[in-house]
């Protein structure tokens, strides 16, 4: 089990703490990081498994201290350019000594933690810019040797243990195909990773329905889909003649229907069921697991994704920016509010569901470069606090002219202590005035 990630330079990540568990939910508003999250788990996967597969899991050789990774290797990570993972793009720092300048490249560290057989290891790797195309990756350093040259640093080892780590990346369902050929496991992980999780779902249904006997397992998959949505699930079938897969279900009145008539949510809670039962003692990586979901069915989608990774033996990472999923996980599991730095929630998540129902984010953008937030009734009292400063020269004119005000239209002071503890989530420096 994977127990914390550390990310440096990743994407939008200057340096980031995550802490991580058996079931864990990362939650917060659009664009806030979560994908990005899930994405370093997945890179640093990628890293691990081309350095056993070139270097055997050994420190790294004097002579060639890194393994390439290209581009297209990054396959739950589609990007037009490597430099794109790079915290604002960039992947080099000058700075100048006397009359040189010296350049040191920014490398990405991603940390991960765990406990397998009751023993505690880390493994970290780093990743250096080559060019567009590709990138190095290696053990990250051992302490004191983070700013000498690479042929002079010393790095740490691969723990064994993290070797038996398998992490899977789910992104949201994007729709069914019509007809869908069968692929082979390295082909569907191809297309999964491109989004394309229309051409797979019959696939990953058809993978472990056809483990030997007996089929619990398919059982119980049809037992989950029939609660949640009164459909029975009939087994797929491989037409060898025409290299395809066919799945069909049947409604409570008999009526057989293929699976692509099935609505998105269906398709949805189908994908993320396959996924567990055919990648079971992995840790999956969810992407919106509640998309296409009503309320209902969001609340009834946790409970039988947890359930069903328990028994498989996985861990589960989800991103999400549902309360409805907030709500059910802040009782039991971890959950890491990504408002403002990614952090564990501490307070069962009644600052964070007001950044998901009731603030938006140009306030959360508003209260970080202005650093304070002014509280008012309504207009009329900007203008006379703005006139104020102007006929006795206060320095507070000029802060008035471009203030970040928040207008709560009543006198209470309730409003304006919720709005702003929502906000100090996010900037825990934050300062509010209120007047009234």
């Amino acid at each position: 089990m994977l127990t914390r990630l550390i990310m440096r330079n990743f994407k939008k990540f200057e340096e980031a703490d995550v802490e991580l568990g058996k079931a864990v939910v990362l939650i917060g508003p659009n664009n806030s990081g979560k994908t990005s999250a899930l994405q370093a788990l997945a890179l640093w996967e990628i890293g691990l498994r081309q350095w056993k597969a070139k270097r055997g899991g050994k420190a790294s050789p004097e002579k060639r201290p890194g393994v390439t990774i290209n581009r297209g290797d990054l396959i739950p990570i589609p990007i037009p350019d490597a430099n794109l993972l790079w915290r604002d793009r960039n992947v080099r720092h000058v700075e100048r000594v006397g009359a040189k300048q010296r350049t040191q490249n920014i490398r990405i560290d991603v940390i991960v933690e765990g406990i397998t057989g009751g023993k505690q290891w880390s493994c970290g790797l780093e990743f250096d810019y080559s060019n567009e195309e590709s990138f190095v990756c290696r053990p990250v350093r051992q302490p004191g040797y983070e700013t000498v040259p690479v042929k002079e640093a010393r790095f740490t080892e691969i723990p064994p243990e993290a070797d038996s780590v398998h992490v899977a990346f789910l992104p949201p369902m994007s729709g069914l195909a019509a007809t869908e050929p069968k692929w082979e496991p390295g082909r569907i992980n191809v297309l999964l990773g491109e989004g394309q999780s229309a051409q797979v779902l019959r696939n990953l249904c058809f993978q472990f329905y056809d483990k030997p006997e007996p089929k619990t397992e398919w059982s119980e998959f049809a037992a989950h889909i029939l609660k949640l949505f009164g459909v029975t699930l009939l087994p797929p079938r491989y037409l060898k003649e025409r290299g395809e897969i066919t799945m069909t279900y049947k409604e409570r009145r008999g009526i057989e229907f293929d699976l692509s008539s099935s609505g998105r949510g269906v398709q949805q809670t189908l994908l993320l069921l396959a996924h567990l039962y055919a990648n079971p003692q992995s840790v999956l990586l969810l992407d919106e697991p509640d998309a296409h979901l009503e309320i209902l069915r969001q609340l009834q989608i946790y409970q039988v994704l947890t359930e069903v990774a328990n028994k498989q033996g996985s861990q589960i990472i989800a991103a999400s920016h549902s309360e409805i999923i907030l709500n059910q996980a802040a009782d039991r599991d971890i959950v890491i509010a990504f408002v403002g730095k990614p952090h564990r929630m501490d307070d069962r998540g009644s600052q964070v569901l007001k950044s998901l129902t009731e603030i938006g984010f140009d306030h959360y953008y508003q209260a970080e470069q202005t650093g304070w937030v002014l509280y008012l009734e309504g207009p009329t009292d900007l203008a006379i606090l703005q006139a104020l400063a102007v006929i006795l020269n206060h320095p507070a004119a000029q802060v008035l002219e471009r203030p970040f005000v928040h207008y709560v239209q009543t006198n209470l002071p309730q409003r304006a202590r919720d709005h702003f503890f929502g906000l100090h989530e996010a900037k825990t420096d934050l300062v509010g005035i209120a007047i009234f």
